[in-house]
């Protein structure tokens, strides 16, 4: 174990110094070939994914797991466009941050440079591997993504399709390592090599990631949970609030960015409630409600103190009920991820207070938390939404996976 650990860290960092020589040309050329290759072999794609939903299937995994797991035609499709954004993307690598001459004459240069090797460590999504791949590729970072052994099959044929197309662009070295290896030792063992890999990006659930943290010799950023809340203000539009609220819990309930919890101002609550269970009861959404919305919700299940602060990554959501703008920021503060937040109102002043208020990575006023995503930002894919506080917050694009150095030039000026 230890010999292939070391054998294919020392790979990746080799690779990338050869990654770091690459032109922005020659980068999107690549990805374009890697996109048009996920497209011409979808077939062989699909047919490697089928294996896992199988197996996932007889394993009697969860539905939310599986529709996160599962590839067709229209996701692959989507994989492939992401693909061909993030060539369209201007690449951040050798981008002048700032430049000044000091009084001696010395010219001094922030210039953006790549991070190194990245260790990716994720779960059941397939597009994952591909979507880091592109994003590292383009930010001239080499990956290592380890995947879960649930999606084995449809890494293990992603990564080797993409790797071939890279090939066939002209890149005669490996930028990416797919690690087909699915032992836990293997991520136990990566994360001790702080010689070799920079930093640790884990995709997936909190047990995942507080593991992750708690072994890793090498920096983390953090991924963790999306407990996301929809605050409903007194001064809402309610047709509008009403369809926040459902497409955010509904449009995708199994991603970090769906809505877990809505808080409603105690003013709007006997009118607001019926028409959102209503429209619930369309999707079968199962509500757990607190003591004050349960008088307006009668046949829903009592909310407990657990259920503020737990992702569903389903089609269930809590509501309570709140006296002011004040409680809501107090509870989504306490019991929130510091993810994504949204307030629904026509008060300015009170749209303004929560999103400088609320500490959240995104805060919204009248959107849905389902916008908390890289693509919608203009970032193209995106690696992940950090809710840490230092490096990237939010959704991680192609800048927040760079990092800088200064360079000096000068004409033999000594320090006195």
């Amino acid at each position: 174990m230890s010999t292939y650990v070391k054998k294919l860290v020392k790979q990746a960092k080799a690779a990338s110094y050869k990654l770091a020589n690459l032109t922005t040309t020659q980068k999107n050329k690549a990805l374009e070939s890697m996109a048009k290759s996920l497209m011409d072999n979808r077939k062989a794609i699909l047919k490697e994914n089928k294996k896992d939903i199988e197996k996932a299937i007889a394993g009697k995994l969860k539905s939310s797991f599986i529709e996160r797991l599962s590839l067709d035609d229209e996701k692959l499709k989507s994989m492939s466009v992401s693909l061909e954004e993030i060539a369209k993307l201007d690449d951040p690598v050798g981008k002048l941050i700032s430049t000044s001459i000091r009084p001696n004459g010395i010219e001094l240069k922030k210039v953006r440079v790549p991070i190194g090797v990245i260790l990716i460590v994720y779960e059941a999504r397939p597009n994952v591997t591909s979507d880091c791949s592109g994003l590292l590729f383009k930010t001239s970072n080499v990956g290592i993504l380890r995947g879960g052994k649930n999606s084995f099959y449809s890494n293990k044929i992603i990564g080797r399709t993409l790797t071939k197309a890279l090939k066939l662009s002209g890149i005669d070295f490996d930028a990416f390592f797919i690690v087909e290896n699915t032992e836990r030792k293997i991520v136990d063992e990566l994360l001790k090599q702080n010689e070799y890999i920079d930093l640790v990006i884990p995709r997936g659930g909190e047990t995942l990631i507080r593991k992750v943290v708690k072994s890793s010799y090498i920096p983390v950023i953090k991924h963790y949970k999306g407990i996301c809340h929809v605050y409903v203000d007194k001064d809402a539009d309610l047709e509008k609030a009403l369809k926040i609220c459902v497409n955010a819990k509904v449009q995708r309930p199994s991603v970090c960015n769906a809505l877990e919890t809505i808080l409603i101002h105690q003013d709007v609550a006997k009118e607001f409630l019926p028409h959102l269970k209503q429209e619930f009861d369309k999707y079968s959404v199962q509500i757990k409600a607190g003591q004050k919305a349960q008088k307006f919700l009668k046949s829903a299940k009592k909310a407990t103190q657990k259920d503020w602060s737990t992702e569903y990554l389903d089609l269930i959501v809590s509501i309570k009920i709140v006296k002011d703008l004040k409680e809501a920021i107090e509870h989504i503060n306490f019991y929130g991820s510091h993810h994504t937040d949204a307030i629904v109102t026509e008060n300015a002043a009170r749209a303004d207070k929560f999103v400088n208020t609320v500490d959240s990575a995104c805060c919204f006023a009248n959107i849905s938390t389902r916008f908390s995503d890289g693509y919608q930002f203009g970032l193209g894919a995106e690696i992940g939404i950090s809710t840490d506080k230092l490096h990237a917050r939010g959704p991680m694009g192609l800048e927040e996976l760079t990092i800088y150095k200064w360079i000096a030039k000068g004409n033999g000026q000594l320090r006195t």
